[in-house]
């Protein structure tokens, strides 16, 4: 039923949003890595630091299946429903998305009347999706105006080409595919979009087929995984242009665009460079003066040397361990930037107010494939996985992190197996940030953390119509 006022979650501007109450409450998924018995789950944890149970994972709520390899999953409504030329201000931010990418379901999660035990259902079984969209591998999540977008790595054979569909923000009808002309775009990953310039961007991955075993070293050297942004008008659903970021930067993932609808760019996370396995950020941006939009790399964060003993075989021969970066973060005051380094153990605060020359301003250390660096509730225990997904409050004062990536690639860089874990970090006033000594859940063996999304909105779960 829709609501007499607007959701109160739902924020005309960025700055509204930063100064709503804090999160009481996150919620995570939790994947099982195969067939392994289990069912995949939702996690609640306790984030009020008033609580008894403040740090401490207080619900599962248990799928019907497990192997689903659930990942980014995100509200089915949110401030984007303030814009002006699809408004739905009565709709709730009351149902968590949640798409298993290798069942191709999608669950639809109750978060009301009691948001520390919600509730599944629906389940939209993935031959529905593959019937009504012909695509296959849901990923992402996004809300959007005018319904539930969601991404696709692929069709029903593990093939190209991935895209774009869409459900209905209060039925969950899935709609149909998204893009009307698609242009050249055919390996999908992230997509994102500019409400102020009618315009989305997407990213590139692989294929199902690319992905699935793990990363394939020959696809990998060949150039082959995704290495291009692509430009869209939102509206018209027709592609506009390719933005190529060289063929030996491999694997475009995380698109972060500025929260301000009147600033016209963004950030994107590059997994690995061919030339030295580095990793590095690109800056998407449109020229005032053309109109065009452009890329370019601002952040490169280098490998580091290690004993190829230390290392899994798929690193043996580089003698190196890549940061490996899987996962990007951007402030809603737009000012800082957190970049998860996966395979060294390292989250990275930026400041990023001239985006065009960010500015290292903090670092913390934790797992790692080489460094298993501890948490300081338990220093004299070393942790493996590392900063993988990474969730900002909406006042960027509180940064939450899970170790697990996607389970074949999990079983490739850390073979000894993911022991799951989700951490807090505290962002200090001018720079810098912290590990949260009180702030550590570790999870059940069998189960593994990947998405985080905070009560009430997050820093990557909303779009703005005004600044």
């Amino acid at each position: 039923m829709p609501r007499m006022l607007p959701d109160p979650t739902f924020y005309p501007s960025p700055a509204m949003a930063k100064e709503a109450p804090r999160e009481k409450l996150a919620y995570v998924t939790l994947l099982t890595p195969g067939q392994n018995g289990r069912s995949d789950a939702l996690g609640v944890v306790d984030t009020d630091p008033g609580s008894r149970e403040y740090g401490r994972l207080v619900h599962r709520l248990d799928f019907p299946q497990g192997g689903n390899e659930l990942h980014h999953f995100g509200w089915n409504a949110c401030s984007s429903h303030l814009c002006g030329y699809a408004p739905n201000p009565h709709t709730e931010r009351r149902y968590l998305i949640v798409p298993g990418t290798h069942s191709s379901r999608i669950h639809v999660v109750d978060t009301k009347p009691d948001p520390r035990k919600p509730k599944l259902i629906k389940v939209i079984e993935g031959e529905e999706v593959a019937e009504r969209t012909g695509y296959a591998f849901p990923h992402t999540v996004h809300c959007g105006p005018d319904g539930i977008y969601m991404n696709a790595l692929g069709t029903p054979d593990g093939d190209g080409p991935g895209g774009i569909f869409v459900l209905d923000h209060d039925t969950f009808e899935v709609k149909g595919a998204w893009e009307r002309d698609r242009g050249p775009q055919q390996l999908a990953y992230d997509f994102w979009w500019h409400l102020g310039y009618d315009t989305m961007i997407t990213s590139e991955w692989g294929t199902p087929n690319m992905v699935k075993d793990g990363v394939n070293p020959n696809l990998l050297l060949a150039g082959e995984y995704g290495h291009a942004l692509h430009i869209w008008d939102l509206k018209s659903r027709r592609h506009l242009k390719r933005l190529e970021l060289g063929e030996k930067e491999q694997m475009v993932l995380e698109l972060r665009p500025a929260h301000n609808p009147r600033r016209a760019y963004g950030f994107v996370g590059v997994v690995l460079s061919l030339e030295d396995l580095s990793g590095s950020i690109f800056l998407w941006h449109r020229k005032e003066e053309t109109g065009e939009w452009e890329a370019k790399k601002v952040i490169t964060i280098p490998a580091e040397p290690a004993d190829p003993d230390d290392l899994p075989p798929a690193l043996q021969a580089f003698g190196a361990t890549p940061p490996l970066i899987t996962d990007i973060n951007l402030s809603l005051d737009d000012s800082t930037l957190y970049v998860s380094c996966w395979g060294t153990g390292e989250l990275r605060q930026y400041d990023v107010t001239d985006p065009f020359a960010p500015r290292l301003t903090g670092s913390v250390r934790i797992g790692g494939i080489v460094n298993r660096t501890p948490h300081s509730r338990d220093p004299g225990r070393p942790l493996n996985g590392g900063p993988q997904m990474v969730e900002v409050s909406r006042d960027g004062q509180r940064i939450y992190l899970t170790n697990s990536l996607y389970s074949p690639w999990d079983a490739q860089f850390y073979p000894d197996g993911i022991r799951g874990w989700m951490a807090k970090l505290d962002a200090t006033p001018g720079g810098g940030v912290t590990l949260d000594p009180d702030f550590f859940v570790e999870i059940e063996e069998g189960l593994r953390p990947h998405q985080v999304r905070l009560q009430g909105g997050d820093a990557s779960s909303d779009s703005f119509c005004y600044n």
